[in-house]
């Protein structure tokens, strides 16, 4: 669930306003976005992901944290490093970990003949 908008890295872009599904984001009296509607965020991560500066944090648990002093400092803007988004970094598929892929035959595949 979406938790932090660091305001001092913010350059104002609405980006985050933009492609949030359901609308969590206002955008404040000085160009930086509040978080508005907090339950209605789906912990989508495409607002982290879309911030050019990495001045949001989206915390994987899907309920509001009872407290902000809960945020390790470290994961703070890094979701898109991990993910691979941004100039100079590696994409998040040449660094991606889960179950080794099957090697083997391709499956079948349908025919354009018709």
């Amino acid at each position: 669930m979406i938790e932090l908008v660091l305001a001092q890295d913010c350059i104002g872009c609405d980006k985050c306003i933009d492609v949030c599904p359901t609308s969590v984001f206002d955008r404040g009296a000085k160009g930086v976005p509040t978080i508005a509607r907090h339950g209605d965020c789906q912990t989508c991560f495409m607002c982290e992901a879309y911030c050019p500066t990495d001045a949001l944090y989206v915390h994987p648990q899907v309920t509001p944290l009872a407290d902000h002093d809960d945020i390790e400092q470290e994961h703070v803007g890094r979701y898109r490093e991990q993910i691979g988004w941004g100039r100079g970094r590696s994409p998040g598929a040449k660094v991606a970990v889960g179950p080794e892929l099957p090697k083997g035959a391709l499956p079948p595949r349908r025919s354009s003949d018709g």
